[in-house]
């Protein structure tokens, strides 16, 4: 039960905002609100490791024979890979004897949350198109010597703030694709089919190809935002 703590305190991972805007800034809502935002924020992975503890406590309360196991499956149950390669794959080789149906199930669940990061993107995509521009309005200002310097800092801190979001949703997807990475590992080394295990592998690429753009994009914004002066 210890391991599975160390767990579920690893469903959060953690953002940094920029040196020397400490005012709190507020993020833009679609970030935090949206129909997409429960499955890489923060707020999402809490819920997760909600979901899991009741599971796992009703578990160790049941007359289960073997609460270890129990206690894995809620866990993937509330938090699917998030939970970590061999509670996930414990879970599918509970549910699936046959290897071909387990692996068709791998590559499902890869593709369903490389479609969650393809409609994460797209929500970060619009925030970052905005902030870019709103970054360029605070530059032209600022050369112009216009700028209002206290709403420049406010719009910057806000910018922090998406930013510490986005980097934390990326962070969380990049944990995902590990333990699909990892799965798909120990399938290989379990003696499974090389030619089935590939086709799982082949998602999980497309998944992590997907995360790694869309990294690159945050770290613009960043790189943009970072290059300005206030004085």
């Amino acid at each position: 039960m210890i391991a599975v703590s160390l767990v579920l305190s690893g469903c959060a991972s953690t953002g940094s905002s920029l040196p020397g805007f400490t005012t709190p800034g507020t993020a833009d809502s679609r970030l935090t609100s949206s129909d997409d935002a429960k499955f890489f924020s923060s707020s999402g992975f809490q819920a997760c490791t909600v979901g899991a503890a009741a599971g796992i406590l009703a578990c160790m309360l049941s007359n289960s024979g073997n609460k270890a196991v129990c206690a894995a499956v809620a866990g993937v149950a509330a938090c699917g890979v998030a939970m970590g390669a061999n509670y996930y794959l414990d879970d599918r080789r509970a549910k699936y004897s046959d290897t071909t149906q387990r692996l068709n199930a791998m590559t499902a669940d890869v593709q369903q949350e490389t479609a969650k990061v393809a409609a994460r993107t797209s929500t970060l995509q619009r925030v970052i198109e905005d902030d870019k521009q709103q970054i360029a309005s605070i530059q032209q200002g600022i050369k112009a010597k216009t700028v209002d310097k206290a709403k420049a800092q406010k719009d910057i801190a806000g910018i922090d703030k998406n930013i510490a979001l986005m980097r934390k949703d990326v962070d969380n997807m990049k944990v995902r694709v590990t333990e699909f990475e990892k799965v798909a590992k120990l399938e290989r080394e379990g003696g499974s089919s090389k030619v089935e295990v590939q086709k799982v592998e082949a998602e999980i690429y497309k998944m992590n190809t997907k995360v790694a753009s869309l990294q690159q994009e945050v770290d613009g914004l960043y790189s943009q935002r970072s290059a300005i002066t206030l004085g």
